[in-house]
This record gives C-alpha cells, structure tokens and sequence, in this order.
C-alpha cells in the first residue's frame, strides 16, 4: 500500500498564507528530500496552479538559485494529479484531472504500485484528513507569528481526534522545525 504524505509550510500562529512569508533555501532543501521519495503528487485546483508550470518551467530555465533549481528538477519529474470539477486545462501529458469520485479515486491510487504520494495545500488535504487517507504529515514551522493570512485546517470537520505519533523533528539552519507525524489510526480504504 503506497503512503499518502501531507507537506505544508505553517507559522507559529498557523497561518499557512504562502503570501505571507517564504522559505531559505533549507525550505527547498527539506520539500526536495521529501519529493525523491515519492512519484506522484495530488494538488487542489489552487495548489497546482501555484506550482505548475512555475517549477516545471524552472527546472527547464534552471533561472533560480541551486537549492531552488534543484527542487524543480524533482517536481518536474513526478507525475501530478489534480483535483477540480472546473480546470479547463492542464500543463503537460504527466497531469490527470479527477473531477469526480476524489474518495475512490484516491484509494484505487493508495493501491498501485508505485512510490509514495504526496499532497499539498489546504483544502483538498483537510477532505482527505476527514476520510482518514493520510499516512504521513510533514509540517515545517516558521519562526514567526504573522497575525493574518490563511490558517490551517479551519475547514475540516472531524468526528472524533486524530492521534498522530512523532517519528522525526529536525531544526533548520533558518530556525524553521520540521515535524514529521504518522497517523496512529488504521485509515479505511474502503470507498463509502
């Protein structure tokens, strides 16, 4: 069974705003690692159009700083899965859109073989987290309270606590932590 592994950038305050603040390069450094472990990535609408084709036209342009060009060359390189009922169009042939079915179709993706997968973003990873598809979570927290912006799972609604277990943390060289939980509880891929 493949690993679904949720990564997200988060401040003290949990503001997950990418708009209000940005990573170093040890940031690039840690998502990039994280990447080279996995084949696929999942996006919302919104998370794919943030990514793509902004890293895939860095890994071609290799026009940013090594640490950056480097994470690009990983992510151009994975197939990427998007989630929308109303994207129209898509950046290259390694992009599919489910537009229906996001439960089932994830689970019959958790089953094929292949490496682990990753998700990203808000929204979509709160749906998933309800329906207990994720393994792994992957928080980087900045050192910094923003007061605004976006914050982290206030859309999600959970019919009891989710227990995670902590099997990593990590300070960065920017003062950034990485915290790295596994869900504790048997999730059900069986679609409803």
């Amino acid at each position: 069974m493949r690993k679904l592994i949720y990564g997200i950038n988060v401040s003290l305050d949990g503001c997950c705003d990418h708009t209000r603040f940005s990573g170093a390069d040890d940031i690039h450094d840690y998502f990039r690692k994280l990447l080279e472990g996995v084949d696929t990535v999942v996006y919302g609408r919104k998370t794919y159009e943030l990514m793509v084709p902004f890293w895939p036209e860095i890994a071609l342009t290799q026009s940013m700083d090594e640490t950056a060009n480097a994470f690009a060359r990983v992510f151009a390189n994975l197939k990427c899965i998007v989630a929308s009922k109303t994207i129209d169009s898509i950046y290259n042939e390694r992009t599919t859109i489910i537009r229906n079915n996001l439960r089932e179709e994830i689970v019959k993706l958790k089953q094929q073989p292949g490496k682990a997968i990753s998700t990203g973003g808000v929204e979509l990873p709160a749906r998933l987290i309800e329906w207990g598809l994720i393994d792994e979570f992957h928080m980087v927290v900045h050192p910094l309270i923003v007061g605004q912006g976006r914050r982290l799972f206030t859309e999600m609604s959970l019919p009891e606590n989710l227990g995670l277990k902590l099997i990593a943390s990590e300070t960065l060289s920017s003062g950034c932590v990485a915290l790295q939980y596994v869900n504790t509880k048997e999730s059900s891929l069986t679609p409803p």
